[in-house]
Formats: structure tokens, sequence, C-alpha cells
């Protein structure tokens, strides 16, 4: 009787395990994607880069290309940037300022061995422009997270 009673509770604290994850993973605080705790996002500085050619650095990381400032671009910090895993992939930067958020695609990695700060989400003028932000700033705290 005691060994059912406590193949029952086993059973049941089990089931409540694996519902708990289920339930995290639709929510998305589970799995290899990177986001805030609070569904806020990653706390980053956001700073200002050019894409094109002839601008502050070379092609991208991710395809060897120049690109458009007028598009909705970004290039992350070396640890958030994954060694490249991040590369060709949405993700959803937010105004701390004014809530506003825009997707951008991530093409570069901001070198945090070269200059780089590690909390860096280094953004087109296309991305300022979404978040009606003025570029002459130079840093504004955002956050971001995988969209």
């Amino acid at each position: 009787m005691a060994n059912a009673k406590i193949a029952v509770v086993v059973a049941i604290l089990a089931l409540l395990q694996v519902s708990s994850i289920a339930v995290a993973r639709r929510q998305g605080k589970a799995g290899p994607s990177l986001r805030g705790g609070d569904g806020g996002g990653i706390p980053a500085v956001m700073t200002v880069n050019g894409f094109q050619k002839g601008e502050e650095g070379g092609p991208s990381e991710c395809d060897g290309a120049f690109h458009s400032d007028s598009e909705h671009l970004v290039a992350l910090s070396t640890r958030w940037y994954a060694n490249g895993h991040r590369c060709h992939k949405k993700i959803r930067v937010t105004s701390t300022r004014n809530g506003r958020s825009v997707e951008a695609t991530v093409i570069d990695e901001c070198d945090s061995r070269h200059g780089c700060k590690d909390n860096v989400v280094d953004a087109s003028k296309a991305v300022w422009e979404a978040l009606e932000l003025n570029t002459n700033v130079g840093e504004v705290p955002v956050t971001w997270s995988d969209a």
C-alpha cells in the first residue's frame, strides 16, 4: 500500500515537471534562444554602425558583403554573436526610453576582443529611425531578444 502511494506521488511529480517544461517552451523561456527572464529582453547599449562600403568597418562577418544602412541591420557583441550562430537571424530591439520595438537582422559581429564592449547592439541608421531615436546621441539603452 505504501509503495503504491509513493508510486502515485512520483508519477504526479513527473507529470508536473513535464508540463512545466512544455509551458516554459511555449512561452519562450526555455531552449537555445537568448531571452530576458521577464520577457523584456537582454539589457544592452545600442550604438550606430554603418554597413555600407567605405563606412566604419569592412564587409559583414556573416556573408562577406556590404549592406545598405536603410535596412534594419545589427552587429552583436562577440558573446551574443555566438560564433555566427545568429547570422541572418532576426532579433527584436526595444528602446528603454520610449518602448518602441523593431526587428533587425544580425549580419555582423561587434568584436569584443578588439574594442567593442561586451553588451553592444551596433545598429544601422534605419534601426535608430524605426525606434525614433537620434543617431547623434551615439549610445542609448535598449533591450533585445531573439525574434
